[in-house]
């Protein structure tokens, strides 16, 4: 029965190879094969474990020489049948040396048998810890329960988030989709910021913590300008000219605010407390009167605006120089 196991081939490399290069292609190998990243997968665990092997005898330069030195003669008979159970436990260190063409074989029951001796490996020493200077974190142990599975780094990590002012000012749970793709139920404090970081424990990478970066979206009626909040709000002329109580949109929401009569297109008028709330203080709301003078009328207000005419007394062009 064959049952040669070729360390070349499993890794990939050629009998020429660097330790380096052999060091790098096991590794390579190791993470891809890890049981970590292929959970149930016993082929994967099978090919782990065949390259832990491949990688622990070539990256010895000592049983690397041995392996090439006898693997030539494995399709000898003595690589092929039973042999002496009591001999083939003894170390390879208390064999007499012998030169390739004097090798007695029929000692070994199998090729397995001749790996196990280069191996320093018994019958009852299967799965005995390793040395801990010879433990490298990606290679196996000799048996399934030996070798140590290296836990994932947590890593934090960051991702944006685009928020609208008005969600931005009054926070709360929401469920927010991230840019990888993730869909996330993330409980937003008040008054959030552009540029701000939020941590969220435990969603980073491996368990590491996820910084949401904030970005405000521009908002079609506010301006953020520090603690103040910025907006135009349009009123008609018999409003400037008559003033009264106007409802503006705030960030609470609507509020009436009285506007004075006569009040000009331009003019800023100031709502305190209305503003966006920074460190424990709430900036001011600032609202900019617009006046603005309807372009399609109805008959009544066509005779109403006539008759204003015909009896106003103010004269907007009364100091233009001639």
């Amino acid at each position: 029965m064959q049952n040669f196991r070729n360390y070349y081939q499993i890794l990939g490399v050629g009998k020429d190879a660097t330790p380096e290069e052999i060091k790098r292609v096991y590794r390579k190998l190791a993470r891809q094969y890890h049981p970590d990243l292929n959970p149930g997968d016993q082929a994967a665990e099978e090919r782990f474990k065949e390259i832990g092997e491949a990688y622990e005898v070539l990256s010895d330069t000592g049983k690397r020489a041995k392996y090439d030195q006898f693997s030539r003669f494995w399709k000898q008979s003595g690589f092929q049948t039973a042999g002496n159970a009591a001999t083939r436990t003894r170390k390879w260190a208390d064999r007499p040396r012998k030169a390739p063409d004097e090798v007695d074989f029929s000692q070994y029951r199998d090729f397995n048998t001749f790996v196990d001796q280069l191996l320093n490996r018994r019958d009852d020493e299967v799965g005995a810890p390793r040395p801990a200077a010879e433990r490298d974190p990606y290679r196996p142990g000799t048996s399934k329960t030996a070798y140590t599975v290296p836990r994932a780094t947590p890593r934090n990590a960051e991702a944006r988030l685009t928020v609208p002012l008005d969600k931005a000012y009054a926070g709360g749970r929401e469920r927010i989709r991230l840019e990888d793709g993730r869909s996330l139920e993330v409980n937003m404090p008040a008054g959030m910021l552009d540029g701000q970081k939020i941590r969220l424990k435990g969603q980073g990478v491996n368990g590491g913590d996820l910084f949401l970066k904030i970005n405000l979206a521009p908002h079609p009626l506010f301006r953020l300008q520090g603690a103040d909040v910025y907006c135009q709000i349009p009123v008609t002329p018999s409003e400037a000219v008559l003033g009264g109580a106007i409802e503006v949109p705030t960030l609470d929401g609507l509020v009436k605010m009285m506007i004075p009569a006569g009040v000009r297109s331009g003019q800023k008028l100031r709502m305190s407390g209305k503003g966006y709330p920074i460190e424990g203080r709430r900036g001011d709301q600032i609202v900019e009167v617009l006046v603005l003078v309807p372009r399609d009328i109805s008959e009544p207000e066509k005779e109403l605006y006539e008759k204003l005419r015909q009896v106003e007394t103010f004269n907007p062009r009364a100091d233009l120089l001639v």
